[in-house]
């Protein structure tokens, strides 16, 4: 049983737990004292707990809360009838919506017992601005108000109105009242609860909790603020039988809404020309039942836009709207203009005058005429005819030729309306007796159509002569490469070119010339590149447009170099001397081929090269030399070297021809017995002046039949003993003087074969043979 006792209480409070706020919420409601109050009046709340629900909270904590705060504790009391009350006192609602709260503690948390909405506000303002049109498209009177300022609260507002005969004093028949929607200020009334020519009296009724107003009432008769729609507008389409325009008018038409034509209207127009912000221009009583009207007085060819309105006339009513805008452009006129010409002349040739004419539009009147192109033509000399054209164009010049007679032409500015006024050009003649270099006064006068402008005056001079001097120039600093030369420019002269630049000279003492070109700016300069202890003459050419002047002759002298300069400068040329000589004895002395440059080159025959070198002769020339063994070979002899006696013409300079008697005196031949198989113990011969050379041996007999050969000797010594490296006359047979004193080559007398055959053999010969055939002729 004590179990089933806790179990139950638990499940108990559990229960009440869940259940006691819902039911908490039945047990109280809140008392108003007003629940709209104005805007800061006193609000008065009572929240009242009632007696059957007082039994289930022992101590009963009851709080106010405006949102979003908290107030303290009110007076709280119980009522003889059960009931627990507590009230509360909010003295100033600054707040035009609010939400009142009656709450319990329970627990930690706020239980909502019960919720009032209270209101404040402002009761409503008198509606003002009343205002009806009758439409009459949708056949409605339509009326508008200001509803005055916001009241905070919920307000209504009520069109009224009834239908009165002795204008709105008395009320005859009501209309239903006309309710706007939410937050719309105007109401229509049906055109069945009107009567369109009957007064009527109408007013605005607003309402909310607080109070109610009405606004003025307007006494009026529906057709007396009826409100036409706008007329369209057209273009009037040129015809036939019309004329077109005048420049600076346009025509148009209009058509009036169809359902106001039983009304009588009028109506106005509107102009403004599309050039920037351009004011609108009112035309005002136009007769709607003449829908054509010209409109003039415009700018010609501008771009205008047009609107039109319309009301009903002569009795009381409203403006329509403006019309959709028409766009049109004002004719064009012809450009009232004048001309300004002025104009150069040059002579082709005696049949021909090239001509070219400047020109200046210059407006007459505000409203000429827009210029498309100009037209310079020549008056026939008859006067009569068409005109020929020179030039048709849109700048402002023109290039023609023309014969020397014609003195006149014509220029006009034209457009599509028309021509300007010809203006006659008159070729006037050149002034004479203008002489050069003279100073003039040119006055120019404005002319005008009917008086003359204020003079302007220049001075000039008819031509500018070249300066008649130019800047004398002066030495400010000087070394020895360099001079830096200055100069004041002279001052401007009347009816002188002024200079455009400058040209310096300088020449030195060999008469080289150096220039240099400077700009008229330019008032020094600094010659560079000078010889050390040099003399120079310098002067200035100042030049102009019109000519050159030169200036004084300047001469100057640079600085000579100090001796220590000057011993810095001869030492190393001739350490540059000394070197190039060391390179090039050095390059001399190194080379083999220059090592007997200075004196002969005297070949040895045992050690030279043709010791073994066989000549290349043709197969008849190749001789067998017998050999040294052979028992038969006859005895040898040994030839020495030939000595000179006596200076004696050789047998190939005699008259005769004959060689061979003379030949004992020319050699010696000393013959020595013995074998040449056997070595010589004779001691070699010192060299000497008499010393004999050896230089061959002979095979066979020198007087013997055949021909001689020879075996070169093993000797050692120079081929030449003399000290000049010259040939001798015996020795260099093959090159003699002929008798007009040039080298020919020596030709054997075909009886001298004895002699010279045997030489022809000789080895030496041969090499010199093959190296030199070209130089030895016929050898």
């Amino acid at each position: 049983t004590m179990v089933g006792l806790g179990a139950w209480s638990l499940v108990g409070a559990a229960l009440i737990i869940l259940l006691l706020p819902r039911s908490l919420e039945q047990c109280g409601h809140i008392l108003l004292s007003a629940p709209i109050v104005r805007l800061g009046d006193q609000v008065m709340a009572s929240c009242i707990i009632n007696q059957n629900c007082s039994h289930l909270v022992t101590e009963w904590r009851i709080v106010w809360k405006l949102e979003p705060e908290l107030h303290p504790r009110q007076r709280q009391q119980h009522l003889p009838n059960g009931t627990l009350q507590s009230t509360i006192t909010l003295p100033h609602l600054n707040l035009s919506r609010v939400l009142l709260s009656c709450c319990l503690h329970w627990g930690n948390s706020l239980q909502i017992l019960d919720q009032a909405e209270l209101q404040a506000g402002y009761p409503p303002i008198a509606p003002h601005n009343l205002s009806c049109i009758m439409n009459l498209t949708i056949n409605s009177l339509i009326c508008q108000w200001e509803p005055g300022p916001d009241t905070h609260l919920s307000t209504s507002f009520t069109l009224k109105s009834f239908k009165s005969q002795d204008q709105c004093q008395t009320q005859k028949d009501s209309i239903p009242d006309c309710v706007p929607e939410d937050g719309q200020r105007h109401c229509s009334i049906p055109r069945r609860h009107l009567q369109l020519y009957q007064d009527m009296s109408i007013w605005v009724q607003a309402r909310n909790a607080l109070g109610t107003s009405i606004s003025p009432k307007l006494c009026l008769a529906p057709m007396d603020v009826v409100k036409l729609e706008p007329p369209t507008l057209w273009a009037l389409e040129p015809s036939p039988g019309v004329a077109p325009p005048q420049p600076g008018c346009l025509r148009l038409r209009w058509e009036t809404w169809k359902p106001s034509l039983y009304i009588e209207q009028k109506c106005e127009l509107r102009h403004q020309p599309r050039l920037g912000e351009a004011r609108w221009d009112l035309v005002s009583a136009l007769p709607a039942r003449t829908p054509e009207y010209e409109l003039c007085g415009l700018l010609p060819s501008t771009a205008y836009t047009l609107q039109m309105r319309c009301t009903r006339w002569p009795l009381p009513g409203h403006w329509s709207e403006w019309s959709p805008s028409l766009e049109l452009i004002t004719a064009q006129r012809a450009p009232i203009v004048r001309l300004d010409t002025w104009w150069r002349q040059r002579q082709l040739d005696p049949q021909t005058v090239a001509v070219q004419l400047f020109w200046k539009p210059i407006a007459l009147e505000e409203d000429s005429g827009q210029i498309q192109g100009y037209l310079v033509s020549r008056r026939p000399s008859d006067q009569a005819g068409a005109e020929p054209t020179l030039c048709d164009t849109t700048e402002l010049n023109c290039t023609f030729q023309l014969p020397p007679e014609a003195r006149e032409v014509l220029l006009q500015a034209y457009n599509t309306a028309g021509s300007s006024h010809p203006t006659p050009v008159v070729f006037l003649e050149s002034r004479e007796n203008i002489r050069p270099f003279q100073l003039y006064e040119i006055t120019v006068t404005p002319l005008y159509q009917d008086t003359k402008g204020p003079s302007q005056h220049v001075y000039a001079y008819s031509q500018e002569m070249a300066p008649s001097h130019g800047p004398e120039l002066h030495l400010r600093h000087i070394g020895k490469t360099w001079a830096q030369l200055e100069w004041v420019p002279e001052a401007p002269e009347l009816g002188k070119s002024p200079f455009t630049h400058y040209t310096i000279f300088w020449t030195n003492t060999q008469d080289q010339s150096f220039s240099t070109v400077l700009n008229a700016s330019t008032h020094s300069f600094v010659l560079r590149g000078l010889e050390p202890s040099s003399l120079y003459q310098v002067h200035l050419m100042a030049a102009s447009q019109a000519g050159a002047t030169n200036s004084t002759i300047l001469t100057l002298m640079t600085l000579a170099l100090e001796e220590s300069e000057l011993h810095i400068i001869l030492g190393l040329f001739g350490l540059l001397v000394l070197l190039i000589c060391l390179c090039g004895a050095a390059q001399f002395c190194c080379r083999p081929s220059r090592k007997y440059s200075l004196w002969p080159s005297v070949p040895d025959p045992a050690h030279s090269s043709l010791g073994s070198w066989v000549p290349t002769i043709a197969a008849e020339d190749i001789f067998q030399l017998p050999s040294l063994r052979d028992p038969g070979m006859p005895p040898i002899t040994k030839i020495t070297v030939l000595e000179e006696e006596e200076k004696k013409p050789g047998p190939w300079e005699s008259n005769d021809g004959s060689g061979t008697g003379s030949l004992s005196t020319l050699v010696q031949a000393y013959v020595l017995q013995g074998d040449p198989r056997v070595p010589s113990t004779q001691p070699q011969p010192q060299s000497g002046s008499s010393d004999q050379v050896l230089y061959v041996q002979v095979l066979g007999s020198p007087t013997g039949p055949g021909p001689g050969h020879y075996l070169r000797c093993d000797s050692t010594q120079p081929l030449l003993e003399g000290l000049t490296p010259s040939p001798k006359s015996y020795e260099n047979l093959w090159f003699q003087t002929s008798p007009l004193g040039t080298p020919e080559p020596l030709v054997p007398h075909p009886e001298d074969d004895s002699i010279f055959e045997p030489l022809l053999d000789f080895p030496l010969l041969q090499g010199l043979r093959v190296s030199g055939a070209e130089g030895l002729g016929g050898f």
